[in-house]
């Protein structure tokens, strides 16, 4: 389709705040749905007392992108108990960090990587916990406007299916962390995971398929492939690329998001079909949530051992 036609259907504009009675925001109805209620936080969330627990280091308004210049951020780190730095380390990435690394929230990593550590279930593994940037000189972070903005700069980050987030998560991110740490991360790509939610989820695969010699695991929960900025085409990528060495877990749910970018529950079913229509290595988990980390905390250690498990 030429630009002009994209032009004359107005598919170059944002799409509009409300039509046919429906709002672009409707994500919000599946926020805290219902369906969500019988989800609880996984048992591996809850170690025992005994069991030795690893550091969570928080690195507030770091500056460092050239990728993603003038933005500030925060970047938690988790290292696991008694890490032996001379040892490349198994990594894990959270987009949207902050929502996966709190001790109060429905999925808890840290806690659930420790327990899973002190089984001899995984290795040791970092996990980086990133969120999206938002402007350096910008107002009050309560402020409407400035929200917004960091709304689109999220969009922006996660939705576009570009090398970009790739890049600066292995350029920028990872030696930032490795330096300021004194730790070996492993190069192995079948070690390296990446992690998010909505768009974050979007985002996890978008760096794999873009980069499948740095990452090739993705744990997607309810993954935004909805024609945010292009997602909605990845189904036919899939079919239609020779096959990438990736592995993919994906999770949604019947109650997750209808909005005018799309619909959730359907978008991620039709990404499943065609993982396995190209034969990938991947599993995907409907249940009956919301557009939440309610179902993927559930099920997050399991995910874990999944996404992980040996080479058949």
């Amino acid at each position: 389709m030429k630009a002009t036609t994209y032009v004359a259907l107005g598919l170059d504009q944002p799409p509009p705040v409300e039509v046919n009675g429906r709002s672009n925001s409707d994500i919000l109805a599946s926020l805290n749905h219902a369906g969500d209620a019988p989800y609880h936080p996984c048992p591996e969330s809850m170690p025992a007392a005994d069991v030795p627990a690893g550091v969570v280091t928080k690195h507030a308004d770091w500056n460092g992108s050239r990728v993603f210049a003038n933005m500030l951020r925060d970047i938690f780190v988790y290292l696991p108990p008694n890490l032996d730095a001379r040892h490349p380390a198994s990594l894990i990435v959270f987009n949207d960090g902050f929502g996966y690394a709190s001790s109060r929230g429905p999925v808890r990593a840290p806690l659930v990587l420790d327990t899973l550590l002190a089984r001899g279930e995984i290795e040791p593994t970092v996990a980086v916990f990133v969120n999206p940037g938002r402007p350096a000189n910008g107002g009050a972070a309560e402020d409407p406007e400035q929200r917004a903005i960091a709304m689109r700069q999220r969009s922006h980050e996660y939705d576009s299916l570009t090398p970009d987030y790739g890049r600066f998560l292995i350029d920028e991110v990872l030696p930032f962390v490795v330096r300021e740490h004194g730790i070996t991360i492993t190069d192995d790509p079948d070690r390296r995971s990446v992690c998010g939610i909505s768009s974050g989820g979007i985002c996890a695969f978008t760096v794999a398929w873009q980069h499948p010699e740095h990452f090739r695991r993705v744990l997607s929960h309810c993954g935004s492939f909805t024609n945010i900025h292009g997602g909605h085409n990845y189904p036919y990528l899939i079919r239609a690329t020779p096959r990438k060495p990736i592995r993919v877990f994906l999770q949604s749910g019947a109650n997750d998001a209808q909005t005018l970018y799309g619909d959730w529950p359907l978008a991620n079913q039709t990404m499943a079909n065609a993982l396995a229509y190209a034969g990938y290595d991947h599993r995907f988990e409907f249940g009956q949530g919301g557009h939440s980390l309610r179902h993927g905390g559930a099920i997050f250690a399991e995910s874990l051992r999944w996404l992980w498990r040996k080479a058949q």
